[in-house]
């Protein structure tokens, strides 16, 4: 069964259980708070972690859990106001800058794969496919108050006007996304409904039979009756975004891994520290229970390692990796080349 992501009723539920347990227990006050904030990809995984955490810690300890967007959040973190970043890409050099600035260290942590995935309205028949230049096609700056219709991107295609659903410029999936697609990141046309809340792209693609919109994985496969994945043709065909996809590293240049990053003195506490040690415990359950793509065992032990030993900085040296299979992240966290911040 999935959890919910939606987020009003993921508070609700979670305050409801809280307040039984607390008051069972003769609590009537959490003792502890961890704050993590940061990418709507990643909160499925973070809150689901921090639902089962706080349900064991009987509400000695509580996670607050923020969607401001990967932006948004390394921007709190690098100020110090948050303990965890939620993430979908990597920290780019002017986060890296910024933290610095500030004396926040952190240790970099892949808790999962994503595959970005491209979703039309199920009576769309004509776009179940769509080639990497189509979609540069109909995102490019270029294309903004010029490229409106179907039959601009493929000529096959019906002459109606399509409307599209993307991730805010805060976000970590906008700048994955434009990268991956248009070449450069945060490169885009600026003529679309934009949202760092990914239920609200969903809503927008599944109510206009003409909507396109990208989002995480984890909000596509929940909402699969609503929306259509398309499937991306990078040259070699067209491929649907899946587990065995991903794994395979077929599913090209969308599959992107996702993150936390974890302030070093924040994790001196000891909530943060036995948060984080709960996370990569569960990880591997909790990341599938989300319907996102987990790492193998022995990465999680790996990255545990990482944060025992305070092995601070990033292995992307603040740039972007898009293309990356997960066995390529594996070999670049094995050689532990970390570029400090």
């Amino acid at each position: 069964m999935l959890r919910s992501h939606n987020l009003k009723f993921k508070l609700l539920s979670v305050s409801t259980v809280l307040a039984a347990l607390m008051s069972t227990a003769g609590i009537t006050n959490a003792q502890s708070i961890v704050k993590v904030d940061g990418s709507s990809t990643v909160y499925p995984i973070t809150e689901a972690v921090a639902e089962d955490f706080q349900i064991a810690k009987r509400g000695a300890i509580r996670v607050t859990v923020g969607i401001s967007g990967t932006g948004g959040g390394f921007k709190k973190f690098c100020r110090g106001e948050i303990d965890i970043a939620n993430a979908s890409r990597p920290i780019q050099k002017k986060e890296m800058e910024e933290c610095k600035k500030s004396g926040i260290q952190y240790v970099e942590m892949p808790v999962a794969y994503d595959a970005l995935t491209v979703a039309i309205n199920p009576k769309n028949t004509w776009a179940k496919t769509m080639t990497v230049a189509e979609l540069k096609k109909m995102w490019e700056p270029a294309a903004q108050g010029k490229v409106t219709k179907w039959s601009q991107i493929n000529p096959s295609w019906p002459d109606k006007t399509f409307k599209l659903y993307g991730a805010g410029a805060d976000s970590g999936t906008f700048d994955y996304f434009t990268e991956a697609v248009v070449g450069k990141a945060k490169s885009s046309r600026g003529d679309f409904t934009a949202s760092e809340d990914d239920n609200v792209l969903v809503q927008g693609v599944a109510s206009d039979e003409n909507g396109l919109g990208f989002f995480g994985f984890a909000y596509y496969i929940e909402n699969q009756k609503k929306v259509a994945a398309v499937a991306v043709d990078n040259g070699k065909g067209g491929v649907i975004p899946s587990l065995e996809t991903v794994e395979d590293g077929s599913y090209q240049p969308l599959a992107r891994p996702i993150f936390i990053y974890v302030n070093v003195k924040a994790a001196e506490k000891p909530e943060v520290k036995e948060f984080v040690t709960f996370y990569m415990k569960n990880a591997l359950k909790l990341v599938q229970e989300v319907q996102y793509f987990p790492l193998p065992p022995s990465a999680y032990a790996t990255i545990m390692a990482n944060f025992t030993q305070k092995r601070v900085g990033t292995i992307f040296g603040g740039v972007s990796a898009v293309g990356l299979s997960i066995a390529e992240l594996l070999k670049r966290e094995a050689r532990i080349e970390f570029e400090h911040n």
